[in-house]
Parts: C-alpha cells; structure tokens; sequence
C-alpha cells in the first residue's frame, strides 16, 4: 500500500486509536481492546468498526485469547504515527514514490513547507536479521528491547548525527526533523556510488569523503562504522560525495572504534582502486582523519 495514500484515509479518531495503542505498548505485546476503550472514550460499537478499518489496511494485528480481543500495532500503523507527528510539526507536508531500500529502512520523496524537496527514511529495524548486533548494543540499553524502540533510538541518533555534521559543513544531508522512526532531510540530487557513476577526478572525490570522516571524527567525536559505496551518494552537479546511514555510529572513545574506522576506510579504499584506479593507501588516509 502506498503509505501516502494509506495516511489521507484515516482520520482523527483512527489516529487516537493507533495512539492509544502505541502507549499501552510497553506493557503488553497485544492490546487489550477495553484499555484502548478507555483510553480513546470511543464506544465499543464505534471502536470496534476503526479496528476493523485499521486491520483491514494491515495497520494493526489482532489476536483473540480466550475470548478476549487486542491489539498490536504494525511497522505501517506506526507510520502512520509518524507522519501525523511530522505533519503537526511543520516539517513535512507532502510524501510520494518510495526511492530507496535498505538493510534496515526505506527511503521516499516528500514535500516539506514551501515545496522544498526533502528525502524521507523510515527505519526498519528488526524487519530482517540485524547483522550489526554487536554494534547495535552500544546504543540498545536492553537485549529484548522492542522494535519500536530500536527503530525510535536509531531515528533519533540519524538525526543527531547530522545535525552536529552539518553544523560543521561536513557533506551530509541537512536534517529538517524527525518523529519516532523517520527521518526528514534535505533531498540530495545524486547518484549511489556503488552505481559506479563516472567521475571527473575519482581521486578528488575519494579525499572528500576521507574530508567528511576526518570532521566527523575531530570535530563531532564520531566514527561511522558502518560505511561502504552504498551510503555515498555522488552529487550530480559537482560530483560532492554525500554520506548518508549515521545510526550505527559509534563514539570515538569507544573500544572498537578505531577497528571500525580502519575498516570503514579500508573499503573506500578498495572500491576506489577497484573500479577508479585511484591508488590510495589505507595509513595515508587514516592519518588524514586522525590530523
């Protein structure tokens, strides 16, 4: 289902609904309709028509145990939270075609006041496998914490990042907001480098990158730790590289950072020999972001 479609069917009451379930979702895995009643004051009669409505359009699940109905809501329901929190906040007015897809999120184009053109990430977390598991409990206080809040630590650290990057003119998307799992952030007209666009000065390109690490690294106290040619868009007018995916950050007092950042740069390094022919060794660069 289109998710910007999905939002204009619903209405203020479906949302209380949704609302009223997210809150109860740390307590209980499903719902229990009568605290969803109480919470929302909708009758039952009514109640139960807009959780009929909101499972029909796969937004939340229902499961029955003994006669009992409740309620759990799905990765679209909590969107749909989202998206009416990004609205009410001014930041984002409008969403269309879905651009991109991650490991762990899915990114679409939208519309912010004013008309301005803005990228929209939803983070995924949990949906697939998570192979950064070790990574990820650096910023996970507990082993079992849910889906939802994963997704909203991540959400909040993208936004976190790119914010104090940007402040120090490093080349990422400027972030315009964020509310529970997404990301608004300045639209970038480019192209993925594991696209292998042609380059003018590849090598040019390469130290810019290796420019934006060095800020992140001095001047934020930040290692990326996750980075490769899939989080690095080529800007098309000036061939800037844009790193993109900040979530899994790691600080740079961190034990495992500096094996981290070699291996970020190492895989810059072998992409740039690989498909550019630029040759580059991986000590030179380091000591570059190191200063």
């Amino acid at each position: 289902m289109n998710i910007g479609l999905a939002y204009k069917s619903l209405t203020e009451k479906d949302l209380a609904v949704l609302k009223a379930i997210e809150e109860y979702s740390s307590k209980y895995e499903y719902v229990p309709l009568e605290l969803i009643e109480k919470r929302t004051r909708i009758i039952e009669e009514h109640l139960t028509l807009i959780l009929s409505k909101l499972s029909r359009l796969k937004m939340v699940k229902k499961e029955t145990v003994a006669g009992y109905k409740s309620y759990r809501l799905t990765y679209l329901g909590y969107d749909m939270l989202a998206l009416n929190g990004l609205v009410r906040k001014n930041v984002l007015e409008a969403l269309g075609d879905k651009i991109g897809v991650g490991k762990e999120s899915e990114i679409y184009v939208g519309l912010a006041p004013g008309g301005v053109r803005v990228a929209v990430k939803f983070l995924r977390i949990g949906r697939t496998s998570f192979r950064r598991t070790k990574i990820l409990r650096t910023w996970v206080q507990k082993p079992h914490t849910s889906w939802y809040k994963q997704a909203r630590i991540a959400a909040e650290r993208e936004f976190k990042a790119l914010k104090e990057l940007s402040l120090q003119k490093a080349l990422v998307p400027i972030p315009f907001g964020y509310d529970r799992h997404v990301v608004v952030t300045e639209y970038v007209e480019g192209v993925e480098l594991y696209r292998r666009p042609q380059l003018e000065n590849p090598e040019e390109v390469f130290w810019k990158a290796i420019d934006t690490l060095r800020i992140a690294y001095q001047e934020v106290g930040i290692v990326h730790s996750d980075l490769s040619e899939y989080n690095i868009i080529i800007k098309i007018d000036d061939e800037a590289p844009f790193i993109i995916d900040w979530p899994q950050y790691v600080y740079k007092d961190h034990p495992s950072s500096m094996e981290l950042l070699r291996r970020d740069v190492e895989y810059l390094v072998k992409f740039f020999s690989k498909v550019y022919r630029v040759n580059i060794q991986v000590e030179d660069a380091l000591k570059k972001i190191l200063g």
